[in-house]
């Protein structure tokens, strides 16, 4: 019984080392391809004029927005498939047709401030067809001070 039991015990361990190691490979393959299509320039590039906009002092309950200028500094069409901030207060709207090389968008975020207080720092991240599909966007700040 007990040279049953270290049997399946070795067995499990022996499996679990052979899929680990074809999960490194296969992600070894994705990260050469990646590096290939990078290096060939395949993949558009999303590059902010400015990546935070600070709103200064604003009064709670008010609504702020700011459009962020952005380039495809890249060489394919830039496609932004989503953009999302870490709570609801923040909505980012941006271009739903493809931006091509050398040509410009405009992102533009609105903060509602309502039951907020203090210093606040909001990030958009952003699904694109970039060579990493999440890019760190841009960032809004503001002090909001009671009415």
């Amino acid at each position: 019984m007990k040279t049953l039991f270290y049997m399946l015990v070795s067995g499990c361990f022996l499996m679990a080392a052979c899929n680990s190691k074809a999960a490194k490979e296969g992600n070894q393959q994705t990260q050469d391809t990646t590096a290939v299509s990078a290096a060939n320039g395949q993949h558009p590039v999303m590059t902010f004029d400015k990546p935070t906009h600070n709103f200064g002092d604003i009064t709670q309950g008010e609504k702020v927005e700011y459009s962020f200028k952005f380039t495809n500094t890249g060489n394919k069409d830039l496609l932004i498939m989503d953009a999302t901030s870490t709570c609801g207060c923040t909505v980012p709207e941006w271009p739903k047709e493809p931006i091509k090389p050398g040509q410009s968008g405009y992102m533009k975020v609105i903060f509602d401030s309502h039951g907020k207080e203090g210093y606040t720092e909001k990030a958009i991240t952003i699904r694109a067809n970039t060579e990493n599909e999440i890019v760190e966007g841009p960032k809004i700040q503001c002090n909001i001070l009671k009415p």
